[in-house]
Order: C-alpha cells, then sequence, then structure tokens
C-alpha cells in the first residue's frame, strides 16, 4: 500500500519535452529577414561596391578623387547647414504651434491641427511649387507689392538661394515636430499644471519646469527624424530651382545621372548613408538617455 502511494502513476508522471531543438521560429524569422536584407543590405552593399571601382580595377582610387574635391566639401557643407538650420526652425515653430494648440483653446483649434496633419501627406515637391506660385519672382506676391508700388523689379528673390529652401523645409517638415509634441502634451498629467498654478507658479515658469521637461524625449525624436529627413532631401532643393544650392543628394543626382559618373555618384551615396546612419545612431543613443533620465527621476 505503500509502495503504490510513492510511486506516481502513468497519467500523473510529468511530460517528457524533446530535447532536439525546434525549427518553428527560425521558418518563421526568415521571410523577414529575406526582406530586410533585400530591400536594405542588398543596396548598400552593392553601392559599396560599385564605389572601390576604378579604371584598372578595384581599389580606393575612386575614393580619394571624390573626397579630395571642392565640390563635394562645398556640398557636405552646404547640406548640414540647410539641415540643421531646417531643424531648428522646425522646432522653435513646431514647439510654438503644439504649445499653442494643445494649451490655448481657440475657435478653430482642432481645424488648424487636421490642416498641420494634411501636410504629412503631401509630397515635398508640391509644397515647393506651392511657394513658387506665392514667392517666386513672378508669384502672386510680388504681383501685389508691383501693384502697390508701381515697381518693375522682383522685391522677393530668395527661393533660388538656401534660405529659400530652408523656409521650404521649415515649412513642410514642421508637422513632423508638431505631432510628437502633442502626443506628449496629451499624455501630461492635469493636476501637475493645476499645482503648479495654484502654487503661484507663472504659465512661462509652468512651461519651462512642468511642461517641457516632461516632452524632451517626443520633442528629441521630432527633431532627429526632421534632421535625417532634411539631410536627405532632394525634391525641395531640385524644385526651387537653385542651380547655385548644391547638396550632397543634388550631387548624387549630377554625378549619376546627368554626369553617369556611377563610381562617383556610389561614393557620394555612401558618404551619405553613413551620416544617415551615425545620425539615427546618435537618436537613438540620445532618446535611450532622455528615456533613463525619467525614469530615474
Amino acid at each position: 500500500m505503500t509502495a503504490l502511494l510513492e510511486t506516481p502513476s502513468a497519467a500523473e508522471a510529468p511530460e517528457e519535452r524533446p530535447t532536439g531543438r525546434s525549427w518553428r521560429p527560425v521558418v518563421w524569422a526568415l521571410p523577414p529577414v529575406l526582406v530586410v536584407v533585400l530591400i536594405a543590405v542588398y543596396p548598400i552593399v552593392r553601392v559599396l561596391l560599385e564605389s572601390t571601382k576604378t579604371k584598372s580595377g578595384r581599389g580606393v582610387g575612386t575614393w580619394a578623387g571624390v573626397l579630395a574635391e571642392e565640390s563635394f566639401r562645398n556640398a557636405l557643407w552646404r547640406t548640414v547647414t540647410i539641415a540643421v538650420s531646417s531643424t531648428v526652425g522646425c522646432v522653435v515653430l513646431g514647439t510654438f504651434l503644439a504649445i499653442v494648440l494643445a494649451f490655448v483653446p481657440f475657435p478653430g483649434a482642432q481645424l488648424v491641427g487636421r490642416l498641420i496633419d494634411s501636410v504629412l501627406t503631401l509630397p515635398s515637391f508640391l509644397v515647393t511649387l506651392a511657394f513658387t506660385f506665392l514667392y517666386g519672382t513672378a508669384g502672386a506676391v510680388n504681383a501685389l507689392i508691383h501693384q502697390i508700388t508701381g515697381g518693375t523689379r522682383p522685391v522677393l528673390d530668395f527661393l533660388s538661394t538656401p534660405w529659400g529652401v530652408i523656409l521650404a523645409e521649415v515649412t513642410f517638415f514642421t508637422p513632423f515636430v508638431v505631432r510628437p509634441m502633442l502626443a506628449a502634451f496629451a499624455q501630461l498629467p492635469r493636476e501637475q499644471l493645476d499645482v503648479a498654478s495654484s502654487l503661484g507658479a507663472s504659465p512661462w515658469r509652468v512651461l519651462r519646469q512642468v511642461v517641457l521637461p516632461e516632452a524632451w524625449p517626443a520633442l528629441a525624436a521630432g527633431g532627429s527624424l526632421v534632421l535625417l529627413l532634411t539631410l536627405n532631401e532632394f525634391g525641395i532643393v531640385l524644385f526651387t530651382g537653385a542651380k547655385g544650392v548644391i547638396t550632397l543628394p543634388a550631387l548624387i543626382y549630377t554625378r549619376g545621372i546627368v554626369t553617369f559618373d556611377l563610381p562617383g555618384a556610389a561614393v557620394l551615396a555612401s558618404v551619405q548613408v553613413l551620416l544617415s546612419l551615425s545620425l539615427y545612431l546618435g537618436y537613438r543613443l540620445l532618446f535611450a538617455r532622455l528615456t533613463g533620465a525619467r525614469k530615474e527621476s
């Protein structure tokens, strides 16, 4: 009787699991890995291989020649300058618009928010064409100024300069800052604002010490995205007709399509990819640091 109680029955015995490794997770992971390799890894590898082509075979001669050109240095500097200036403008304007839409109620605020969101669905060249119709040398604003002053020469003539590209990019990319900021403001507990106001804090102090610290991760995300997009923007530069504003994407187009210098264009494209990946890595590190500081506090 004791032996029967101590010996587990066949039904109660633990079920034996197969010791062999299951290949099902590998099978499920294989299709997305292949897709990533096909659409991301293969083009980058192909561009890198193309950049090593020389007249005598393969080597670093093309890299040395392209990186030593003054046109490359000018295009790199102009690309970074325009991207940083546009990002700063988008961050300032986007933060202002998000604060107004979130905390300053006014009639039509919801409609304004929807109009800002609609810009995200438009192609960049469409915004640039609208700028041309408004502020171009033969645009509506110059025509109105001519009617008022009686002049013949265009008063506004900035679209073909870096300032025209920056203004167009600020107009187009600002919603990419507004949307994450509005999402961050929506998650902000209203009790914190009420307590700060009840303690006598001015609206500017509440904004500086309560609202903006909670929105730093969203601001960093939106600003980093805008910097990445403006760094690779080509359509706005092309449609503004700014012939003297040669950025890296425009120089890649010229070398690869116009002059058909594929190895030289591949070198420029490799530099562009390196800049984008470095920026993305910096954004990830910054975002991790900001979120980590929020959790510690």
